[in-house]
């Protein structure tokens, strides 16, 4: 009987001591006072050893952490809003995930971060870094030598910075060849295609296409924004073809050089054609240029959809679509819409303009690893054009556009059973 006494006792505390849980809600929803930050503190716990739960579509893919010390300060003093909730609360939530297009996905490891991004200093910014930054999210930089050194390998994602792949230089020789930064680029560029034993920089950046590939099949997280998604596709299509003008390389592109691109080497797209001209600002037709698009340059009128996936059985776009709104505001970029008849099937496309060809958020896997891709270039600056202040992201602490791309860094953390489909 006192052992019955001593059980009943034992399991009274237990549910007791339950009871007295505590977690820290981080809402996601326009309640939140600053969504940027918000995905800092969760990689912060992350760093500190705390599994985070990311609540898909709940209150717009809010956070649940388990309090532990430090953790209201941290919250306090990055501005970011939070709740504490006691564990009957914590299961009425899970109660209306389970009955709804909602899902829990267990963040367990903080990912090691890598941006690929130039020796230069280019006369504009990058989206990714700046939010990273802002964020609070540590990273590292990675350029040509590292990757061709098989570095990526300890990185678990990936961002290329505003990269031209194909060796021409951004197509900047009309407007820039002149411009001191330029010079710089391809004077640096040039020497180092020399000394890692490349013919000229145009093979130099398309090897280190086809070695990011490899990371990314490995199982590598990659993510890119404006010209370094096409400029990546075309680079990998054409290995082996001279595809650029005499400026870059000395001389012509072969004359047949159409003919001999392989598209079953790319990522996202294909049966593509290049735009060859040094003076035309512009890759391909995989980008949908503002003049093929009027409605494009009137930020009053260019906004783009985020498709809804259900959250139980397709996490991942899930994730990479959370966000406090359903329509975005539209930004341009070099690259700024892919063009659907050119995206393979296989690609899951994540964010359009409804009712045409344009494209803007595209998501693959590949072997092991995934791809995203995102056109433009500054989500909250349309026209970011060349020698452009960098943006203040003070100011735009709840962006919808930069919530894209912190949902992509956080994706790497995501316990890899639960994205099984």
């Amino acid at each position: 009987m006192r052992k019955v006494r001593q059980m009943i006792l034992l399991c009274w505390l237990m549910l007791a001591g339950s009871s007295f849980a505590q977690n820290c809600l981080i809402p996601m929803d326009f309640v939140q006072t600053d969504h940027l930050k918000a995905y800092g503190v969760a990689f912060w716990s992350l760093t500190h050893g705390v599994n985070v739960e990311w609540l898909l579509n709940y209150r717009s893919g809010s956070f649940l952490i388990p309090v532990f010390p430090g953790l209201e300060a941290e919250c306090r003093f990055r501005g970011v809003k939070y709740e504490i909730i006691g564990a009957a609360e914590a299961n009425s939530i899970y109660a209306t995930i389970e009955s709804e297009n909602m899902e829990r996905v267990l963040l367990e490891k903080a990912p090691k971060v890598a941006i690929y991004t130039p020796l230069t200093k280019q006369p504009w910014d990058d989206a990714v870094t700046m939010a990273l930054t802002y964020a609070e999210v540590p990273y590292e930089k990675v350029y040509d030598e590292e990757v061709l050194d098989d570095k990526l390998s300890d990185y678990d994602w990936l961002h290329l910075h505003h990269e031209d792949f194909t060796g021409q230089y951004g197509k900047f020789y009309s407007a820039f060849r002149n411009a001191a930064w330029y010079r710089e680029e391809v004077r640096v560029n040039e020497e180092m295609a020399t000394r890692l034993g490349y013919p000229n920089v145009s093979e130099l950046k398309k090897a280190v296409a086809r070695t990011i590939k490899t990371y990314v099949m490995n199982g590598g997280f990659m993510f890119a924004m404006c010209s370094a998604t096409d400029a990546m596709d075309i680079a990998l299509a054409a290995e082996g073809v001279d595809i650029v003008a005499s400026p870059f390389d000395g001389d012509a592109p072969q004359s047949n050089y159409l003919q001999l691109l392989d598209y079953s080497k790319t990522l996202a797209f294909e049966n593509f054609k290049l735009y060859p001209d040094p003076n035309l600002y512009e890759f391909s037709d995989i980008d949908i240029p503002p003049s093929f698009a009027p409605r494009i340059r009137n930020p009053e009128v260019d906004y783009f959809n985020l498709f809804e996936f259900s959250a139980k059985y397709d996490p991942v776009p899930t994730m990479l679509t959370q966000n406090h709104v359903d329509v975005v505001k539209g930004f341009m970029g070099q690259t700024t819409m892919f063009n659907r008849k050119l995206i393979k099937p296989h690609v899951v496309v994540m964010g359009e303009v409804e009712g045409s060809d344009e494209v803007r958020y595209i998501h693959g896997s590949i072997g092991k690893g995934t791809f995203t891709f995102y056109g433009g270039h500054d989500p909250e600056d349309y026209t970011h054009a060349v020698g452009d202040p960098p943006t203040q992201l003070e100011l735009h602490k709840n962006s919808p556009g930069y919530r894209l791309i912190l949902n992509n860094v956080l994706f790497p953390a995501a316990k890899k059973k639960k994205l099984k489909t």
